[in-house]
């Protein structure tokens, strides 16, 4: 098999710092646990894994925290061009924001090839650190922040960490609330059963806080505002479902597990959206206001994307008169 050629479309991967240390051969197979670690090693032998340099590297090359390896294996790596850079938003010496799509990964998951947001970045800005700050749903559209340092990165993750930061959501759920605003306090833990990655409201979880407001009330939707004050795995999902108000178009949460276990298998289709009342989660990380590592705060607004606003526009013309 030929040498990569450096300028080829590849997937890059960063060290994480469970991986530090390890073997690349070793450090690969628990990365893509559904390849073979012998068909591994042959993309190994064959000069298709490089460092950020071009340089091939041999299955016993240690790696590091932090280092880039670059992927040129065949369904691993894009196989086909890639889409725009979503807008950015924000820009300046320290950070990017962008305004993600709904449909997009952050970041690059499983072992099949799909174009990711960082991936897209790391292809705008080649000669510079670029690292995501904090992930949104694949299904869920707007501001994501990336930082262009390591320092950066630290400082802006740390300040989400700390709750330092406001992030506020736009949300059209299933149902009306007889109140007008809430705070939502239930502790959030993995829920149990078939599906691993399903969180609930549960009393050994983890504190978790969210603020609600409803904006509206159509004939079947609620139209809410929240604001995160702790950063837990689907908090805003979880809560609004806890409270009555599943998300539309929600598959994981207020409907029965078997919608997102057909979904998995067969893709979103007709009896999915009925199920759901609509194609994706309709959910949008509205504004977010960061401190700046220089001083300061950032602010950041992305629009409400246009299939929200359809929904809620065809809602609200089914809604009795003084709703």
């Amino acid at each position: 098999m030929p040498r990569p050629d450096p300028a080829a479309d590849y997937r890059p991967i960063v060290v994480p710092a469970r991986g530090d240390g390890m073997r690349l051969d070793r450090f690969l197979a628990g990365f893509f646990v559904d390849r073979s670690r012998s068909w591994l090693a042959k993309g190994i032998r064959d000069g298709r894994v490089t460092d950020a340099h071009a340089r091939t590297l041999k299955g016993s090359h240690r790696v590091r925290e932090g280092d880039e390896l670059r992927l040129f294996l065949e369904e691993i790596a894009p196989s086909e061009a890639p889409p725009p850079l979503p807008p950015v938003l924000h820009e300046d010496d320290r950070y990017i924001a962008i305004e993600k799509p709904a449909g997009m990964l952050a970041h690059p998951a499983g072992s099949t090839f799909v174009w990711a947001l960082i991936t897209l970045a790391k292809a705008k800005w080649p000669d510079e650190r670029i690292d995501l700050a904090h992930r949104l749903d694949r299904d869920t559209s707007g501001v994501i922040f990336l930082t262009r340092d390591l320092e950066a990165n630290r400082f802006l993750k740390g300040a989400l960490q700390r709750g330092d930061c406001r992030k506020e959501y736009l949300a059209l759920c299933r149902g009306h609330a007889d109140w007008t605003e809430r705070s939502l306090r239930g502790p959030i833990g993995y829920r149990g059963g078939e599906i691993r990655i399903q969180m609930a409201v549960r009393d050994d979880g983890l504190a978790a806080h969210t603020d609600v407001e409803v904006l509206g009330r159509g004939e079947r939707l609620t139209r809410v505002r929240c604001r995160l004050h702790t950063g837990r795995t689907h908090q805003i999902r979880v809560h609004l479902a806890h409270a009555g108000l599943p998300i539309l178009g929600d598959r994981l949460y207020g409907v029965p597990e078997h919608v997102f276990l057909d979904t998995l298998e067969h893709g979103v289709t007709e009896a999915t959206v009925e199920a759901t009342g609509a194609p994706r989660q309709a959910l949008h990380a509205w504004r977010t206001t960061v401190p700046h590592p220089d001083g300061g705060e950032v602010t950041v607004e992305a629009t409400e994307p246009p299939d929200m606003r359809r929904w809620w526009a065809s809602d609200l013309s089914d809604a009795p008169p003084g709703r």
